[in-house]
Parts: C-alpha cells; structure tokens; sequence
C-alpha cells in the first residue's frame, strides 16, 4: 500500500510559497559573493545543532554549542549533553556529504540515525528500527512490527513521488510522517528534522547549506509539538501542518537575509549577528526609523544595553544614526 498524504493548497499556503520563492531568489543572488559563504554555513551549522537538540531538551547554549565546534572545552557540562551536540554535528556533516543521493534505503536512515544516537539512547539500539511499543505524549505511534512496512512506503514515496511537489512541502511532508511512524526508540526527533534538512539539501532548494528552520521550530517549541499533533487530531490532514511549516521557512529565510547583508559589509571581521540583534534590525526593517528609546523599550532592555547591540551594528555599516545627538534615530542603512 502506497503511501499518500493529505491535503490542500490553500490560499494562505500558495501565498506563503510565493513569498518563500521570491526569498530564495534574492538569497540566491547575493550568494554570488562567495567569499563570506564559509562562515555563514559555520554560523548556520552551529545554530542548526543547538536548536535540534534544544528542542529536545539539551540544556547547552549557542555559545556552548559554538565552543564545543571549535574544539574548546567546555567548564560546566555533562558528557551525554556534549555528546549529544558532537553527534548532530556529525550527523549535518553526513547530510552535506551526499546533498545529491538520488535514492534513500533504509541503511542510509539506519546509519544518519546511528550517527546522531550513538551512546545517547534512553533505549533501543542506534541504526537499528525499535522492536517495542512507544509514547510521545498522547500519541501511541504505530506497533513495531509495522514500522519496517511503513517507513519503506515513506521513502518510496519520498524517492519517487516527491519530486512532484516544492521541496517546502515534501520536506515538510517527511517531517511529519517520519515522526509520526516514530520508528526508533529514540532520537527520532532530531533525525526526523536532519532528514527533512536532507530533502531541501536534495532538491536544491538550500544549495549553499545556509537556512536552518530547526531555529523556528526551537523558539515555538509549543506551537511546533501543537501542529504536529493537529495532523492527527483533524484525520491526517497535513494541510494546517504544512501551512505553519511554511510559514517557518518563510521566517528563516528572512532571518537568513539579514545574516547575509551582515556577512557583506566591508569589515575586518564579519559580524555573527546575536538574537536580540537580530531582532533590533528586523524592528529597523519594519519601523524605519527609531529613537533609542523606541529601541530599548520594544526589546525590553537597558539603554546601555541597546547601545551595545547596536555599536556593532553601527561600526559594521548594518545601521546609521540620522540626526544630532538628542533627537537622532537609527535605520537599517541601504545596501
């Protein structure tokens, strides 16, 4: 029995893959310049790792995550939480290996889920599908002499009949199914988003490796567990599903853009935007202008503490200053 998802190209939908399209296209422009490409899939990766294994509960932050990347050691953390950091790094680097496979087996998910569950399982063997009965919240996933069935019905469908639709959508479309199959005793979370990164990498959607939507996913967290279980709660309809998906590719992709512009200015060193600066220009973006009252009370911070977000910024020629020194405001300065 083939495997057939449901659902509809909503309106709301449509409009989101448009808005995705013409994103990816003014991404995929600037990547011309190829010269800063390295540091922002180094960026992408690290930020990519930490909001994978977040999300399931690993207690390091980005800054952790970033030193473990580059080798440092780190003070205060457990072994299992670096390892389970170390294994998502190595887990991506498989991924960018083979952005090409033309076919998934069931080995090449055995050996991306060894990967990233090597010593870090509660239970079950790494590689190897689960033989016992699991619960994720209220979801009683399928029994385990049914996963081998279901996931070759998955990945003959993402092998032959995904090509069909935009990679946002099949992406988004293995993502659920894979998790809903739950076919490991655990680590499905994190290799159910590698998988769905492996879609986008395959269809070249991401061919410089610079979007990272596991970031959205981390930050909704709620919202992320809530449109996964609505799929079955409305009889397997993915369309609500592939909406809020979409809508986090959407925001990736604009979060991406700024990252982009920061990696293009003329300066020494490229500047790896924080958060909450992050934040600070997508405020520039939509307001145009703003004091820096306006500024440190829409992010809920110190005036000392906006105006260290923002020296960077300013010393990078990301943002300018218009006007004297009592009545100036701060604007995105154009490209």
């Amino acid at each position: 029995m083939a495997y057939e998802p449901q659902f509809t190209i909503s309106p709301h939908l449509l409009s989101l893959v448009e808005e995705i399209a013409a994103l990816r296209e003014r991404i995929q422009a600037a990547a011309v310049e190829l010269s800063w490409i390295p540091a922002l899939q180094q960026d992408t990766r690290t930020r990519n790792v930490h909001a994978s294994t977040a999300i399931e509960g690993n207690p390091l932050t980005l800054e952790q995550v970033r030193a473990l990347e580059e080798g440092r050691e780190l003070a205060a953390s457990d072994v299992r939480s670096n390892r389970e950091v170390l294994n998502y790094f190595a887990g991506l680097r498989y991924v960018e290996k083979h952005p090409k496979k033309k076919a998934i087996r069931h080995e090449d998910v055995f050996e991306l889920h060894r990967i990233l569950a090597e010593s870090v399982m509660d239970q079950g063997t790494a590689g190897r599908y689960r033989t016992i009965q699991v619960r994720v919240g209220n979801h009683f996933p399928p029994a385990a002499l049914d996963v081998s069935g279901l996931m070759f019905e998955l990945l003959d469908w993402w092998n032959k009949k995904s090509v069909e639709l935009s990679p946002v959508l099949s992406s988004a479309i293995l993502h659920y199914r894979f998790e809903d199959i739950h076919p490991f005793a655990d680590g499905n979370g994190r290799t159910g988003r590698a998988l769905s990164l492996w879609e986008l990498y395959r269809r070249g959607f991401d061919s410089h490796h610079i979007f990272s939507v596991d970031e959205y996913y981390w930050e909704d967290r709620p919202g992320y567990y809530a449109a996964l279980d609505a799929v079955r709660r409305s009889g397997e309809d993915l369309t609500g599903w592939l909406e809020y998906s979409a809508e986090g590719v959407r925001q990736t992709l604009d979060r991406v853009w700024l990252r982009v512009r920061s990696y293009q200015v003329k300066s020494p060193e490229k500047l790896v935007l924080r958060p909450r600066q992050e934040h600070l220009l997508k405020l520039l973006r939509d307001h145009g202008r703003m004091s820096p009252a306006e500024i440190w009370e829409a992010l809920a911070i110190s005036r000392q503490g906006a105006m260290d977000l923002l020296r960077p910024l300013l010393e990078a020629g990301l943002v300018e200053k218009i006007g004297g020194k009592k009545n100036g405001r701060y604007s995105l300065k154009q490209p």
